[in-house]
């Protein structure tokens, strides 16, 4: 029998590959190989080391500065991404103007940031909320603003945990489970948290066309549980081969190798998360629609949180930054949403496929600060002739339009980077967001 000190003697460095290496090798000596044989065998699986780059590759800044708060966010980013463009997978990357720091880890990719990777899926930058994205559903008949508003607020739910009365997620959805390891068990979340979206930035936003007077419904949400249950296990897969193959790389810039069988699962499983967030937004849409007696003129949606493959073979990653390029996905009409705050027009852009952002726009305002730096800071107002909304009872200030970067001049940064062409625009009514439910969770009323 072949162990371990064989494989020493041979010259092979002690590792976690090991295990799989004694394996191979005593099953290729059962068969009656030669040690020459077991001997090449094992080269071919002994992993070679990747290293951390001494420099960082470059990378596009298509982000202004305008006052000193401001400077200090995009220093902060630059640093991020610097360390960032470290990582030997990473092949180029972008930074959006809505860009702000989304860790305090250095490396850790920021809100606006963009990578395309070589053979990799890194689901540290696409975190935990995978395919946090934006649908838009306009109605055919002109209607009452707050009507419309008031129909969300009735058959949608935020915060924690899921409804009362359960809606199934589309069939083609549920059949992929079971066959892959990275859903597999994971029907209750699936189920559990379907028609439902979240907290924090998350919102149903009511408003007009400015093109038509048209009432639109504009979501934003991510994947819920089912998301962040997928992005557990695939920080798990990642830290296990990046522990193997470059074990100097720190642990939120792991990856899974995109070729392997660990890789394969994974894409498949986040495209399954996409259907899934998509059915999700629509379901909302269709229950306000059914309430409201109204029908579908228009609909179309984009993630801002996912990973793209393109032609050439890349992996794209977007930490909060939207695809801009035609046929970024089979469901794409040419259009993609950028929302700024709930007191601004939502924006429907033109694709432009921008290079030097390697085809992305932002996803949003961005921040400058971080939500308790902010609230540390300032005492943030409800807007005027806005009809805010929060789920959960109390607002979470940290969320009002004050906490963003300012809209006007994140437009005009997409328009002087020509990183996407403005078509539209969803005038603002108002909106629902979750709130603070951590102060004034609904079911904590009756204690």
């Amino acid at each position: 029998m072949i162990d371990g000190n064989t494989l020493i003697a041979w010259g092979f460095k002690p590792g976690r590959w090991f295990r799989d290496g004694l394996a191979t090798a005593n099953a290729l000596r059962a068969e009656g190989a030669d040690d020459d044989a077991i001997f090449a065998a094992l080269q071919a699986l002994q992993p070679l080391e990747t290293l951390m780059r001494t420099n960082g590759l470059p990378f596009s800044m298509l982000i202004d500065a305008e006052n000193e708060l401001e400077r200090a966010n995009v220093a902060a980013v630059a640093q991020h991404m610097d360390a960032l463009m470290r990582v030997p997978t990473i092949v180029i990357g972008a930074v959006m103007p809505d860009a702000c720091p989304s860790g305090t880890t250095t490396g850790t990719i920021p809100v606006g940031g963009v990578v395309a990777c070589e053979d990799a899926i890194h689901p540290g930058f696409h975190s935990s909320d995978i395919c946090c994205s934006v649908a838009i559903t306009v109605f055919t008949r002109k209607d009452d603003p707050k009507r419309v508003l008031d129909a969300v607020h009735a058959v949608t739910h935020f915060g924690p945990g899921g409804r009362d009365k359960l809606l199934s997620p589309p069939d083609e959805v549920m059949a992929a489970f079971d066959a892959n390891p990275f859903l597999k068990g994971l029907e209750r979340f699936a189920v559990g948290h379907f028609a439902t979206q979240g907290d924090g930035n998350h919102f149903a936003f009511v408003g007009h066309l400015k093109s038509t007077g048209q009432v639109a419904l504009v979501t934003h949400h991510g994947s819920r549980g089912l998301g962040a249950q997928v992005y557990k296990r695939g920080m798990a897969a990642a830290r296990k081969h990046t522990a193997i193959h470059a074990p100097k790389v720190p642990d939120h810039n792991a990856w899974i190798r995109a070729s392997n069988d660990d890789g394969r699962a994974y894409w498949e499983a986040l495209q399954v998360v996409r259907l899934w967030t998509k059915a999700n937004h629509h379901a909302i849409h269709d229950l306000a629609a059914a309430k409201l007696g109204n029908k579908i003129a228009d609909r179309f949606w984009n993630e801002h949180n996912f990973v793209f493959r393109k032609t050439d073979g890349l992996f794209y990653h977007g930490k909060g930054a939207t695809p801009n390029w035609a046929g970024f996905s089979a469901d794409d009409d040419g259009r993609t949403i950028v929302p700024l705050n709930m007191a601004e027009p939502v924006l429907l852009l033109k694709h432009t496929d921008n290079k030097d952002a390697l085809g992305f726009a932002p996803h949003g305002a961005g921040r400058n600060l971080g939500r308790k730096a902010f609230l540390r800071q300032n005492r943030p107002e409800l807007p005027d002739g806005i009809d805010a909304r929060f789920y959960c009872g109390k607002p979470d200030l940290s969320e009002l339009p004050q906490a963003y970067k300012n809209a006007a001049s994140v437009r005009a940064q997409i328009e002087a980077y020509r990183l996407g062409e403005v078509i539209d625009e969803v005038i603002p009514y108002g909106s629902v967001m979750a709130g603070d439910w951590e102060a004034d969770a609904p079911w904590r009323k009756g204690r």
